[in-house]
């Protein structure tokens, strides 16, 4: 029988915990390490029997567990499986510790729900953890037009001036699990010729108010210690500057030939659920 041991040499007197389960036992065996941290053990063994899809496998890691002496912790949750071991541990007089069953069990008492009963379901969640993880770090690698390169990869490029809050939207976007990159629209900056390639379908541009831009790049000439009577000689945060990238936004969006949201007032998540929603139907 395969497992995983921490202590490979024991006696037939050490203490010992085998870890049995339908998937992989990475739950069961965490438990039973924390719960043996409590005790000072001078020799312990954990050994982990994953993947048990048969009475006839179970059985044999009870009598296993049963020469070894050992306490047997399990994560079963095929019902079948579940009433086997608890009917041999008893008959083989096995102290046996179910993980996950009362935890199940309440669930189902009080949400009036059924449980899947399928294993493996949480390494479904750790795979959605680790595409948000990958997406998190597509936006930061790929933000403000960094690497154009990257645009063959994302899934959403948001487009628009600057102050439209583009980088905060794909930060947003990633943890929901999309991999976001945004473009600044610049007059003096040629648009990447990589954004023209990409099918329209995932580009999605923003644009403001100038009015609203003007105190926004004005509240960020603040933040930066530029005082107001300097912002009249920076052309950031010059009217006539922003109506004229403004303009040209619009009609690089227009080129483009992909949707644009007025992001004048609105909040991240707001903007981020119109993005998505425009995102779906493109890919349905």
């Amino acid at each position: 029988m395969g497992g995983i041991a921490i202590i490979q040499k024991m006696t037939h007197l050490d203490p010992a915990i085998y870890v049995l389960s339908d998937s992989v036992g990475d739950t069961g065996e965490t438990l039973a390490k924390a719960a043996a941290s409590q005790f000072d053990f001078e020799h312990l063994e954990i050994r982990r029997i994953p993947f048990l899809k048969s009475v006839q496998q179970l059985e044999d890691a009870l009598m296993e567990a049963k020469q070894a002496n050992a306490i047997v912790v399990y994560t079963i949750v095929f019902p079948a499986l579940r009433a086997a071991l608890e009917a041999k541990t008893q008959l083989l007089g096995l102290t046996a510790v179910d993980v996950a069953g009362p935890v199940i069990d309440a669930l189902e008492k009080v949400y009036q729900l059924k449980p899947q009963n399928q294993p493996g379901l949480i390494h479904k969640i750790d795979g959605a953890y680790f595409k948000k993880m990958e997406a998190i770090e597509f936006a930061v690698e790929y933000d403000d037009g960094k690497k154009p390169q990257g645009m063959i990869r994302a899934d959403i490029i948001i487009v628009g001036v600057s102050r439209t809050s583009k980088t905060p939207l794909c930060v947003y976007l990633a943890y929901k699990g999309y991999k976001a990159m945004n473009v600044p629209l610049v007059p003096e900056v040629e648009v990447p010729g990589e954004l023209f390639a990409v099918p329209v379908k995932r580009i999605v541009g923003l644009t403001i108010k100038p009015s609203r831009l003007l105190e926004m790049r004005n509240e960020r000439m603040q933040s930066m210690g530029i005082t107001k009577d300097l912002y009249k000689d920076v052309d950031y945060a010059n009217y006539s500057r922003i109506l004229a990238e403004l303009d040209y936004a619009d009609a690089v969006m227009r080129k483009l030939g992909c949707p644009v949201i007025d992001v004048t007032n609105k909040g991240t998540e707001e903007t981020a659920a119109k993005v998505l929603e425009i995102y779906r139907r493109g890919v349905e």
